[in-house]
């Protein structure tokens, strides 16, 4: 997984964990020790790889803006 998750640096994600079925936002910037940090408008946040079951580019639209629903 950490492999894998190296491929998403620098692009805004969606990343899924399965504790509580919890989904972050945000920008990886670094993936090092089972852990990948997410920025998200300025704040980081360290995440377990163990608790990882998706990783995703945030969806984007045809004109490329995000787009604001969804649905998984």
């Amino acid at each position: 997984m950490i492999e894998l998750a190296k491929r998403f640096i620098g692009k805004e994600c969606l990343v899924y964990a399965f504790d509580n079925n919890h989904q972050y936002t945000g920008v990886i910037r670094e993936v090092e020790g089972g852990a990948l940090l997410l920025d998200k408008e300025g704040q980081l946040e360290a995440i377990n790889l163990d608790y990882v079951i998706r990783i995703r580019e945030y969806p984007r639209n045809k004109n490329g803006k995000k787009k604001s629903v969804i649905l998984d």
